[in-house]
C-alpha cells in the first residue's frame, strides 16, 4: 500500500479533519475579505477547496485555486509571500494553542472531475457502462 505523505494508516482522525476544516473556512474569509496587507493577493478571488493537516497538526497543506482557474502561479507565490501574516490571522481567530504551518498547492480536484468526464463520455466507456 502507498503511504501517502499527509497521514499514516487508514485516514485522517476526526481531529485532523475538523482542525482542516476550522482553517478552511478561516483561511477562505479571510482571503474573502482581503484582510492581508498585500493588494495583489487582494484583488485575486481565491477558493479553498480542502485543508489537509499532518498528523500532528504542525503543518496544514492548503488546496486553492483562483478563480476562473486563470493565474494559478501567482496565486501560490502571493500565498507564500504571505503566509506568516496568513497563519498569524488564522491562529487569531480560531484561538488554536499552536497554530500549523501553512503550505499552499493547486487544488486539482476541478481538472479530475473534467477528466472522469471526458473518459465516461467516450463511446466505448458509455457501450460498458449502459450493458
Amino acid at each position: 500500500m502507498a503511504k501517502n505523505k499527509f497521514h499514516d494508516g487508514p485516514g485522517p482522525s476526526q481531529r485532523q479533519l475538523r482542525v482542516g476544516e476550522l482553517i478552511r473556512r478561516s483561511l477562505s474569509e479571510v482571503l474573502a475579505r482581503g484582510d492581508v496587507h498585500d493588494p495583489d493577493l487582494n484583488r485575486m478571488s481565491i477558493t479553498v477547496g480542502e485543508v489537509r493537516t499532518s498528523p500532528d497538526l504542525k503543518i496544514a497543506t492548503a488546496f486553492v485555486l483562483p478563480l476562473g482557474g486563470k493565474g494559478q502561479e501567482d496565486v501560490l507565490k502571493l500565498l507564500a509571500r504571505n503566509k506568516s501574516e496568513l497563519r498569524r490571522t488564522v491562529g487569531k481567530k480560531l484561538g488554536l494553542k499552536f497554530t500549523p504551518d501553512l503550505r499552499f498547492r493547486l487544488d486539482e480536484t476541478f481538472d479530475q472531475m473534467d477528466e472522469t468526464r471526458r473518459m465516461l463520455s467516450q463511446d466505448a466507456v458509455r457501450r460498458d457502462v449502459e450493458e
